[in-house]
C-alpha cells in the first residue's frame, strides 16, 4: 500500500505532536493544522491505521504512532531536515564540545562528559562504551517519562540495559548513526524505547559507541543529529 504525500504529512504531524504533548492526537487538532475538515482527516487516519502506521490506544479517540510508523518517519528524515534544525543543535553541540574539550587529555572522562551532556540536552538516558564497560547516566530521566510511570515497560527496559554492552560488542552496528525503534531492539522488544547510537573510533576501540535510550515518543531529527555530531566530535578530539 502506497502512502500519499498528505498521509505522510499527517503521520509526521501525529508523531511530532505526540512527542510534544504525550497524549494521543485527535482529528480536530490535525484538521486545524491542515486547514481541512475533521472528516477528511478521519478518513486519512483510517487509512494510516489500516497500513499499521498509527493505532488507537485503549478507548482514546486520538491516535499514536506504531513502531512501523516511526520507522517510516525516521527513514524519511533527510540531511536537509537535519540541517534546518542546525541552529538549535549547533548551540547544544557546542555545549557538549566544551564539556569534552575540558577533559580531552583523559579519554574516559571526555566520553563520560559527552554522555552527561547528551542526558542534559535530550532528557533521555545516555550511554557509551568505555573499553569493555558501559557508562550510563540519566536513568531517572528515562523513568520519569509518562510511558514508564505505570511500570509495564520497565522490566523490558531493564532487560535491554542489562544486555546492551554484550549485544553491542557482538552485533557491532556499523553505521555512524544507528536507530533501533521499539520492537526493533534486540532485547526488551516490548520496552517502548528507542536506542539511537553513534559508532566512533576511540583510544579504546575502533567500535566505540555513544548514544541515548528514550521512549519511542521523541524528537527524532534533533536527537539523531545531536548523537551523530557527538560521536564525530569525540572521534576528532580523542
Amino acid at each position: 500500500m502506497e502512502i500519499t504525500s498528505r498521509q505522510a504529512k499527517i503521520l509526521a504531524a501525529i508523531i511530532e505532536q505526540y512527542a510534544e504533548i504525550a497524549v494521543p492526537v485527535g482529528s480536530v487538532t490535525l484538521a486545524k493544522l491542515f486547514g481541512v475538515s475533521s472528516a477528511t482527516i478521519r478518513s486519512e487516519m483510517a487509512r494510516l491505521e489500516d497500513m499499521g502506521l498509527i493505532e488507537a490506544p485503549h478507548t482514546s479517540a486520538g491516535r499514536i504512532p506504531t513502531d512501523k510508523g516511526y520507522r517510516l518517519y525516521v527513514n524519511d528524515i533527510t540531511d536537509a531536515q537535519m540541517t534546518e534544525l542546525s541552529t538549535g543543535v549547533d548551540r547544544s553541540a557546542r555545549t557538549i564540545e566544551a564539556h569534552v574539550h575540558s577533559h580531552k587529555d583523559a579519554a574516559d572522562r571526555a566520553i563520560r562528559s559527552a554522555v552527561d551532556g547528551l542526558v542534559e540536552l535530550t532528557g533521555n538516558l545516555g550511554i557509551a562504551t568505555i573499553g569493555s564497560e558501559l557508562y550510563m547516566n540519566g536513568i531517572s530521566n528515562l523513568f520519569s517519562q509518562p510511558e514508564y510511570v505505570s511500570g509495564t515497560h520497565i522490566q523490558a527496559v531493564a532487560r535491554l540495559l542489562d544486555n546492551l554492552e554484550p549485544w553491542l560488542r557482538e552485533a557491532a552496528p556499523n553505521e555512524p548513526l544507528n536507530v533501533f525503534i521499539g520492537s526493533e531492539n534486540p532485547i526488551g522488544k516490548s520496552s517502548g524505547a528507542t536506542l539511537i547510537i553513534s559508532r566512533f573510533r576511540s583510544p579504546y576501540s575502533d567500535k566505540s559507541y555513544i548514544g541515548v535510550l528514550g521512549p519511542t515518543r521523541q524528537n527524532y531529527a534533533r536527537t539523531m543529529q545531536l548523537v551523530r555530531r557527538t560521536g564525530a566530535m569525540l572521534e576528532e578530539v580523542l
